[in-house]
């Protein structure tokens, strides 16, 4: 049971590194290598099609980022994508008075 948890431990780390390199990568605006995992595909194509106004840009993935490092802290991944993410951030909005 350990070597699983530990093995799961391993994993998720590996994937947080990952993700917090790629999210730098999108942060700078290039891209400094050409093998992705599949799950970074996947959140770069929904990153594609997602509408960030480009004045508050960097302050969103800031905030995803910081959304990812705590889901992955306390569950197994891969990461949320960022259109997940703007839909929680915006339900969390609306529930406020």
């Amino acid at each position: 049971m350990t070597v699983t948890s530990a093995d799961d431990y391993e994993q998720r780390e590996l994937q947080l590194n990952r993700f917090r390199r790629l999210i730098g990568e999108l942060l700078r605006g290039e891209m400094n290598r050409n093998s992705f995992a599949p799950w970074e595909i996947d959140l770069l194509l929904d990153f594609d099609t997602c509408q960030l106004p480009s004045r508050r840009r960097l302050e969103i993935l800031r905030q995803y980022q910081k959304a990812v490092e705590r889901q992955m802290e306390i569950g197994p991944g891969p990461p949320m994508k960022l259109s997940h993410f703007l839909i929680l951030r915006e339900q969390r909005r609306n529930a406020l008075p």
